[in-house]
């Protein structure tokens, strides 16, 4: 394969080859027509959040900024991965354009999109970014338009730009691996799936996540000549579940419940997708349960959800002391959801309601304040929505829709379908407000009555009564597929100092 990627990484300073706007008019801080953003985005949070009605979650500053604007109850990721869902997100394209359907690198595959940062910097803005905003490995952060993206160690920096979190001298617990599940693993390799530990509560500032945000709330305190777009990424709940001990004593054991369970819940799935979530209930799931730490397991998802609610805690007040408190947009998003036991799943990688349902929180200038949007949404329309919102040069290959008109009058705000992809060409689903469609490669299909039934327990696929919502769904997928791009395991990454790139393996 032809190396594609025409752009050179220096440090925070880019050279890239995309082609510059016409250089804008100098703008300034205050500007109401280009206001501030502050993009935080966490990972692996499913939609167990107050303002989305969950009643188990301690979320009070998620509660607190859904309250300061506008809350996407239906919103739904663009990939079942990180890497394909921060793509459509950055790119505001779906896999099926991509073809970034896996662990794919955007920007090796298609170093001609311009990427969300890249539009705010040539609008004018100042451009700030740091954590998980992109895949975590190394070569996976698109380091153009960024006037400074903030990472912990200079051994990052000369390593690829790894979003590490557990590594680099951050806290872990003692013991080490923290969970049973891990502890009588013989294969045990640090690997942090299925991993849960609490951490003293006076090493919370030592946390990658809390320098994160301490590092963006000493930035917007101050006074900026120009606007300014900065990107905070998050990486709890994702795991290992590792936060402070005093959010897990949020969650005591004996409270914890659990989601419904189906047990049967498998059994009219299409064997595409029913043989590997069989094995998956088995190996994951059943041994959870034989260990007897199912609870133990949701309490440490639980405790993350509240550690990061306590960091965003920590920048709606800095905001809110700080010059830029009334012309500050804020956007809160989820890269996907999580499965803890339903349909005997735990992760995401699904095109289920629990790897598809996140928060999506908008608040700041121009926002209705308090208010609920029960149509569906995408992650993908984020990119469109900002362009919209923020006066940012159009870029005609968006094919997320711009929210901008629910966001100022949620009564405006009409029912349509999204689109998820999955991890495959010509494998999807497609949700609205009352039905999710899901068709794999195959053919083979599931269907969803999701007013009778939002658990997704009776595939309706099958049955001749409902052929035409079928159709009528089957209408709003993509009409062509990408082929699957260059595979992350096919790439070489390059590192020259503090600058990397991409090569084929040979």
């Amino acid at each position: 394969m032809i190396l594609k990627s025409k752009f050179i990484f220096i440090g925070t300073l880019i050279l890239s080859s995309l082609a510059p706007l016409a250089y804008p008019n100098e703008i300034r801080n205050g500007d109401p027509s280009h206001p501030n953003v502050i993009m935080i985005a966490v990972d692996d949070m499913n939609a167990w959040l107050g303002p989305l009605g969950n009643q188990q979650a301690i979320t009070p500053n998620l509660d607190r900024l859904a309250s300061m604007g506008v809350t996407f109850t239906n919103a739904h990721t663009a990939g079942v991965y990180c890497a394909p869902s921060r793509a459509a997100i950055f790119t505001g394209r779906l896999a099926s354009t991509t073809g970034c359907y896996d662990r794919q690198v955007y920007f090796y595959e298609h170093p001609e999109y311009r990427p969300l940062q890249k539009a705010f910097q040539d609008a004018g803005y100042n451009t700030y970014g740091t954590g998980k905003l992109f895949h975590h490995p190394a070569g996976m952060v698109d380091l153009r338009g960024w006037t400074e993206f903030k990472i912990r160690t200079q051994e990052q920096r000369e390593s690829g730009w790894p979003m590490d979190t557990w590594e680099h001298g951050a806290p872990l617990p003692d013991p080490y691996p923290g969970s049973p599940y891990n502890q009588t693993n013989p294969n045990w390799t640090g690997r942090p799936f299925m991993e849960i530990g609490a951490i003293p509560n006076d090493r919370e500032e030592d946390m990658a996540d809390t320098r994160r945000a301490n590092w963006v709330c000493d930035l917007i305190s101050k006074e900026h000549d120009k606007p300014f777009f900065v990107g905070l990424g998050f990486y709890a709940p994702h795991y290992p579940n590792y936060a402070p001990q005093k959010y897990f004593d949020l969650y005591p054991i004996e409270s914890i419940q659990r989601p419904p369970w189906k047990e049967d819940d498998l059994e009219d799935i299409p064997d595409i997708q029913r043989k590997p979530q069989e094995n998956r209930k088995k190996s994951v799931h059943g041994r959870l349960l034989e260990l007897g730490i199912v609870d133990e397991t949701i309490q440490a998802y639980l405790a993350c959800i509240s550690y990061a609610d306590a960091m965003v805690g920590r920048v709606l007040d800095a905001l809110d002391s700080s010059p830029n408190k009334d012309n500050t947009l804020i956007v809160f998003w989820s890269d996907h959801g999580y499965h803890h036991g339903q349909k005997g799943n735990w992760g995401k990688h699904t095109l289920w309601r629990q790897t598809s349902h996140v928060p999506f929180i908008w608040a700041g200038p121009k926002i209705a304040n308090g208010e609920v949007v029960e149509e569906a949404a995408s992650l993908v329309d984020l990119y469109a929505t900002l362009v919209d919102h923020c006066n940012l040069e159009e870029d005609s290959g968006l094919e997320g829709s711009t929210l901008s008109g629910a966001l100022s009058d949620p009564d405006t705000a009409s029912d349509r379908s999204v689109v998820l992809p999955y991890d495959v060409p010509g494998s999807y689903a497609v949700m609205s407000k009352d039905w999710r469609y899901i068709r794999y490669e195959d053919g083979s299909e599931e269907l969803y009555d999701l007013n009778k039934d939002p658990e997704e327990w009776q595939n309706l696929a099958s049955d001749p009564e409902y052929e035409s919502i079928k159709e009528r769904l089957k209408n709003d997928a993509p009409t062509s597929f990408a082929p699957l791009g260059t595979q992350f395991n096919n790439l070489k990454i390059v590192v020259e100092g503090e600058s990397f790139r991409w090569v084929p393996k040979r």
